[in-house]
C-alpha cells in the first residue's frame, strides 16, 4: 500500500514538473538587445520546422535602420538580402533532458559572421538566452519575449 502511494504520488509530482516545462521553448517573437549597448535591435520571429528552429528579423528596431537594407556583409545565399525577413537562425534542436536548443548557427548581418549557437528559456520563457560561439570563444545575449 504504502510503496503504491509512494509510486503515485511520485507520478502526479513529475507530471506536474513536466507539465511547467512544457511549452517554454525559444518559439515566439523576441526582441534582441545588444549585449554590449543595451541598445534593442530588432524583434526576430523564431519558429520550428522538422523539429529545428528557424529565425528571421522581422523588423529593425535600431536608431538609423533603413527600410531598404541588406546583407551587404553577408557571404553565403544571404549576401544582398534584405534585412527585414533575413533567416538569421539556421538549426537548433532540443537538447535531451534540458531546455537548451543546441547544434544551431546564427548570423549577425552587421559583420556576416556565422556563429555555433544555443537556445535557452529563462524566467518561465519571458527571456532568452542566446549564445554564440566561434571557437573557444562565446557572447550571450537576453532577448525579451514580444508574443
Amino acid at each position: 500500500m504504502k510503496a503504491t502511494l509512494a509510486a503515485v504520488l511520485f507520478t502526479v509530482t513529475a507530471a506536474s514538473a513536466m507539465a511547467q516545462g512544457a511549452g517554454v521553448t525559444p518559439v515566439g517573437l523576441w526582441r534582441n538587445v545588444d549585449d554590449k549597448t543595451g541598445e534593442v535591435k530588432a524583434e526576430i520571429r523564431i519558429a520550428e520546422a522538422n523539429g529545428a528552429l528557424l529565425g528571421r528579423i522581422e523588423k529593425s528596431l535600431k536608431k538609423d535602420a533603413k527600410a531598404d537594407a541588406v546583407c551587404e556583409e553577408c557571404s553565403d545565399d544571404r549576401k544582398g538580402k534584405p534585412i527585414a525577413g533575413l533567416e538569421i537562425i539556421r538549426g537548433g534542436k532540443k537538447a535531451e533532458g534540458k531546455d537548451v536548443w543546441e547544434g544551431g548557427k546564427i548570423l549577425d548581418p552587421e559583420n556576416g559572421k556565422e556563429y555555433r549557437a544555443s537556445f535557452t528559456p529563462v524566467d518561465g520563457g519571458k527571456k532568452l538566452e542566446v549564445r554564440g560561439y566561434l571557437g573557444p570563444f562565446w557572447r550571450t545575449q537576453t532577448w525579451n519575449r514580444v508574443q
